[in-house]
């Protein structure tokens, strides 16, 4: 489903990524790890297509041609700033994602996934009325509008109370269930461990960890992922 091969990324003399390869395999559930600095969301802005890598090549899907931009259609990608129109209602900027994939605008369609993750009766009201969770549970919406084959999820809990997070972990497993491909940024070990079919860790823009998650159990992933050392400090 997605295939870096020797992947680098620099900004200046900073190496964000250095020669990375990692091969997301269709039905994998991925959760990524790492410190701050070691790549995770410039490893899924890639992924995306929103940034070229600045050496090696990306591919999404069975075609070894098709690149993330022309795939854009199958991945749902949920940064981890909600990067909303905050002038616009709830329904606004559901309308505006969905005709961008030629996808139904109808207000009772979008109604009904806003009434699903709590935004019930809040759809006309403008976004920069929303709390920070209620923007996260919005932009999770949109992220999945179009029923996309490959999740990619930057730190997707970041601001959901305890109802959010359970609702948004119970979605991740029933995606799972269907057959759907994720990589998912996170920090929490427990919740990435739970969620997770593999386990990836990258360390100075490389990976240095990837195990499947039924072969190891959480202690032993927590030793090794704690023996990769230090933060990489930028």
């Amino acid at each position: 489903m997605l295939e870096l091969r020797r992947v680098a990324k620099y900004f200046g003399r900073f190496s964000a990524l250095r020669e990375l390869d990692l091969r997301v395999e269709p039905g994998d559930f991925v959760a990524l790890f790492g410190r701050n600095g070691a790549g995770k969301t410039t490893l899924l802005r890639i992924a995306a297509g929103l940034s070229a890598p600045s050496a090696g090549s990306v591919k999404v899907g069975r075609d070894a041609a098709e690149r993330p931009r022309e795939a854009r259609g199958r991945i749902g990608y949920l940064a981890h700033a909600t990067v909303l129109y905050a002038d616009l209602t709830a329904l606004e900027n559901l309308r505006f994602y969905a005709r961008l994939f030629d996808l139904p605008d109808r207000d009772r369609e979008l109604s009904e996934r806003l009434a699903r993750v709590g935004l019930a009766g809040r759809e006309h009201e403008p976004v920069r009325n929303y709390s920070r969770g209620m923007q996260q549970r919005l932009a999770i919406v949109r992220a999945f509008l179009h029923d996309p084959d490959l999740l990619l999820l930057d730190e997707p809990f970041t601001g959901l109370d305890r109802e959010g997070t359970d609702f948004l972990k119970g979605f991740l497993r029933t995606e799972r269930s269907r057959g759907k491909t994720a990589l998912m940024a996170i920090h929490d070990l427990p919740l990435g461990y739970e969620l997770g079919s593999r386990l990836v860790a990258i360390d100075r823009g490389r990976v240095a960890l990837d195990v499947a998650q039924e072969s190891l159990s959480f202690d032993d992933f927590e030793r090794r992922y704690g023996a990769l050392g230090p933060p990489h400090a930028r």
